[in-house]
């Protein structure tokens, strides 16, 4: 079965890069505290924080989509309510990362959004809206993956217990003759008297 390493591959790609995201833009926002820069006048220590703030929101919430895609790995079922939210939102977000990462980065940061956007969508398409692979139960129904017509047949006599035999018009095997529709009725006659 393929979607179980899918979901795995979803978790450690999705925690990498929240942990990159982070770094990267705490990184970012040290360079810019220290080297006094300043973009249309901002003032750096408040770019700097924001900086960081925006590293450590991204780096949550992209911390939260791996922690979702772990979950499915291991419980083997589908996302479901929040957690089915949070994975089609990383994929939006992916594929707007990889539209602007087509302009700003080049061709390679856009394959890589890609690939974890076709990732995200194919580990929310493998898995059934139910929830995963059913497991079959002895004696299951056709919900169960049993017998599909085990749900509508009435349960089986316990072992050792007499079952009636169906009773039918028509002769049985092993009778050498024909059996009329109607049971014939046994009359009893007194013997005749002698005076």
């Amino acid at each position: 079965m393929v979607r179980r390493p899918v979901a795995w591959v979803v978790a450690v790609v999705l925690l990498a890069e929240a942990v990159f995201i982070a770094a990267l833009n705490w990184f970012l926002g040290v360079v810019v505290d220290r080297q006094d820069m300043s973009l249309a006048g901002l003032d750096p220590s408040t770019m700097a924080t924001s900086s960081k703030i925006g590293g450590i929101v991204f780096g949550l919430y992209f911390a939260l989509c791996a922690l979702v895609a772990l979950l499915v790995a291991i419980r083997d079922r589908a996302p479901a309510g929040f957690g089915r939210v949070l994975l089609i939102s990383a994929a939006v977000v992916h594929a707007l990362l990889g539209a602007f990462a087509w302009g700003l980065v080049g061709w390679t940061a856009f394959l890589f959004m890609v690939v974890v956007l076709g990732l995200i969508v194919l580990l929310l398409m493998t898995y059934d809206r139910d929830g995963g692979a059913q497991q079959a139960e002895p004696g299951g129904g056709a919900d169960r993956g049993g017998d599909p017509r085990a749900g509508n047949e009435p349960a089986a006599a316990p072992a050792g217990a007499a079952v009636p035999a169906p009773r039918t018009d028509g002769p049985q095997d092993g009778d050498d003759e024909p059996q009329d529709s109607v049971p014939a009725q046994v009359v009893t006659r007194p013997a005749p008297t002698t005076p």
